[in-house]
């Protein structure tokens, strides 16, 4: 609580400084220094290839989205599509069915994803899908849900990496993702000075990144929507600011462990809430909905000129799926890195979900409301969340209430995550020094702890555009770095995966025979009794023939159909148990 109290103190004593200076003077002055900047960044960035190779497209084509996608098409086949084959068990591991309390790590894997998730599933799926609708009509939709499905390749890569090359402390706290990989997964090839280089250019991205896209955005969109919807709070934007810093306070001292106790919470929740939204639009207007399909499809293949055709359309939508989520980036191999495991492909293929959630699920909900509501043509010329307000509200004029409670726990949610990849970067790169310094690393943290709830607060009050900008393309240029070691560790990761794939197969066929033996077992105890009341020679030949059945199944599907004998076993017992029942109930003569 002494801790809560200080960072109080800091954050209360600095918002009031703030509140008597934050004119538009300050804002245009930090804007003014931070243009150039951001000019500089944008002909990086969003350099388009092809237009400097001669090719005229009809359409700009940024750099960092050809980056992103490249490297979610590349991890796609080299691993076989893991994205569809390992579903299935991803949502098996999430669910804890492989858990183990001896495992190192800090977080279970439900909090890892539900951590992650948190941080990605934002306002970019209320406000930018509507902005990639307005921008490529409809057809986006389809190149959203695309470029999801990719996407969930690239992450699985990268937090399988993040928690093969984590750090565990003596006290079990636990340091990972892409700076550690970057540095000794490079190191191990031979790239020790490339790797180290290309770890903190991550690092440095990362720390200050964390300020726009988890923080000032955030806050700024929270008090924003809050003002629209009660008008009356008009005036007390910096105190709405010093709640949600407060709040903010209080669940990032815990570090990871708080915030994933907070996060696993509260997703669902969210998450519930605004899919449930969603599909409370689609159901009233069900009669849309396949007019919505029809149109989506359309768009997506046949979209006109004004919208740059069939290419400007595709990377309208990969390039708002990829902002969504993070796919590449690297951030949520922070988050992941930190799960209990002795296996680091279980938690990859965990985070195959994360995608899936926010861009496939979410995103095309979203868009879903926008297009069978009708508003696509978007006829009041609004911008971003509003478009999707107007969606909401053809239902009822009550109904864009539900929004504010999303919007604030989306934010929230992302505020928190994202205070912990910053902490986490900030300490790889000055940690060392602070430890020697002082003794602890806790001084680093505290430090950017401190700063990173002034920001959240500032950011209410503030529209430091440039500077919301500066940090958004810091966040997008750690995919540069973080890619380069993702396609050079690939191997290992694959070596990883099969060996894991073979284990899971001798467990499955293991998992099948005990459970064989232990109905067999039950099957013996069960027939002594049976036996001494109806008629043993009749009864037992038909259980002996499906005995016979079971173990022809057990053998064939163990041979060649490892993956599936478990399954295969449970049916035929079932089957076995429902025939010897039967007998039981029907008297032999």
């Amino acid at each position: 609580m002494q801790k809560v109290i200080s960072l109080l103190f800091f954050v209360t004593a600095s918002l009031k400084l703030s509140a008597q200076n934050a004119s538009s003077s300050f804002d245009e002055t930090v804007n003014s220094i931070f243009e150039p900047i951001i000019f500089y960044l944008d002909k990086i960035l969003f350099f388009d290839v092809f237009a400097a190779l001669g090719f005229d497209f009809g359409v700009k084509i940024p750099f960092i989205v050809i980056w992103l996608v490249f490297g979610a098409v590349f991890f796609t086949i080299y691993f076989r599509f893991i994205n569809f084959s390992g579903f299935k068990h991803a949502i098996e591991l999430a669910m804890g069915k492989f858990d183990k309390d001896g495992h190192e790590g800090e977080i279970s894997h439900f909090q890892a994803i539900s951590t992650a998730c948190a941080s990605t599933v934002g306002l970019g799926n209320i406000a930018g899908v509507a902005v990639a609708i307005s921008l490529g009509g409809p057809g986006a939709t389809f190149w959203i849900i695309v470029a999801g499905l990719l996407g969930m390749t690239t992450k699985f890569t990268e937090c399988t990496l993040g928690v093969k090359y984590r750090k565990i402390d003596k006290d079990n706290n636990v340091s990972g993702g892409p700076m550690y990989y970057l540095r000794d997964g490079l190191a191990k090839k031979g790239w020790k000075k490339t790797g180290k280089v290309l770890a903190i250019l991550f690092a440095v991205f990362a720390t200050i990144g964390a300020f726009g896209i988890g923080n000032m955005f955030q806050s700024n969109q929270v008090v924003a929507q809050t003002i629209i919807t009660f008008p009356s709070l008009d005036g007390y934007q910096i105190w709405i600011g010093v709640v949600i810093a407060f709040l903010v306070g209080i669940v990032i001292l815990g570090g990871i462990k708080g915030i994933a106790r907070v996060n696993d919470k509260l997703f669902p929740i969210m998450a519930i809430l605004y899919i449930t939204s969603c599909l409370v639009v689609i159901a009233i207007n069900y009669q849309h909905l396949g007019t919505a399909v029809g149109v989506i499809f359309d768009g997506a293949f046949n979209a006109d000129a004004a919208k740059g055709g069939f290419i400007g359309v595709m990377i309208i939508g990969f390039r708002r799926a990829a902002f969504s989520n993070e796919a590449g980036i690297g951030s949520a191999a922070i988050a992941h890195s930190t799960v209990k495991t002795q296996k680091p492909v279980t938690e990859g293929i965990v985070a195959l979900l994360e995608p899936f959630i926010d861009t496939v699920v979410i995103c095309t909900l979203t868009a879903l409301v926008i297009v069978v509501t009708g508003l696509y043509n978007n006829p009041d010329n609004l911008t971003g969340a509003g478009l999707t307000s107007a969606a909401f509200s053809t239902v009822s004029s009550w109904f864009p209430y539900l929004l504010l409670p999303t919007i604030i726990l989306f934010a929230y949610t992302t505020i928190i995550s994202w205070s912990y990849y910053g902490v986490k970067s900030f300490d790889f790169l000055v940690g060392d020094a602070c430890e020697k310094r002082f003794g602890s690393r806790i001084y680093a943290t505290r430090l950017y702890q401190v700063v990173f709830l002034i920001i959240t607060a500032m950011g209410s009050v503030l529209s430091l555009s440039a500077l919301v900008d500066f940090s958004d393309m810091l966040v997008l240029a750690m995919a540069v770095p973080n890619i380069i070691g993702l396609l050079i560790l690939a191997p290992e990761v694959k070596t990883e995966l099969n060996e894991y794939m073979r284990w899971l197969k001798r467990f499955r066929i293991v998992s099948s025979q005990l459970y064989i033996e232990q109905f067999q077992i039950y099957f013996i105890n069960e027939q002594t009794i049976f036996a001494t009341t109806y008629s043993y020679n009749q009864t037992n030949c038909r259980i002996a023939w499906f005995w016979f059945v079971t173990r022809v199944f057990n053998s064939f599907a163990g041979s060649f159909y490892g993956k599936y004998c478990h399954a295969i076993n449970r049916i035929t017992c079932w089957w076995l148990k429902c025939w010897y029942f039967y007998c039981r109930k029907t008297p032999q003569s």
